[in-house]
């Protein structure tokens, strides 16, 4: 019996605004996809200082591989001096993040411009929605 294996999609694109570097990923972060995102996230973190936002409210699926991806380019940025900021409005999301004891870990915006615009600390609670 032959056995037909779909590959899930994830896409993302790039664009600067300012000194920041926003990255929208749309599709499905699992174990199948995120070693490619992974590849292009540690070339955006390996800079002095990063400025990076990363809007997740497109994202139909994630799973701990997504979480690894997301700690790793947090570590990264940290270790950089840098700053990461994620964007979603997904409750369900941010209840994964609160089980998985990441909840006040990451910088949470509910919307792009206020990420952009943000002071240094201002997080969205995990327990909203």
């Amino acid at each position: 019996m032959a056995e037909t294996f779909i590959q899930s999609a994830t896409r993302h694109t790039e664009r600067a605004v300012g000194g920041t570097t926003v990255v929208e990923l749309r599709g499905e972060i699992d174990i199948l996809t995120a070693p490619a995102l992974m590849e292009r996230l540690d070339v955006l973190t390996a800079v002095v200082h990063p400025d990076l936002v990363v809007d997740l409210r497109t994202l139909s699926f994630i799973d701990c591989a997504g979480l690894a991806l997301m700690c790793r380019a947090r570590n990264r940025v940290m270790a950089r001096h840098g700053r990461l900021r994620l964007v979603t409005d997904d409750g369900r999301f941010l209840r994964i993040l609160r089980g998985a004891g990441l909840d006040g870990v990451f910088e949470i915006y509910d919307r792009l411009p206020e990420a952009l615009a943000a002071a240094r600390v201002r997080r969205l609670p995990i327990d909203a929605g």
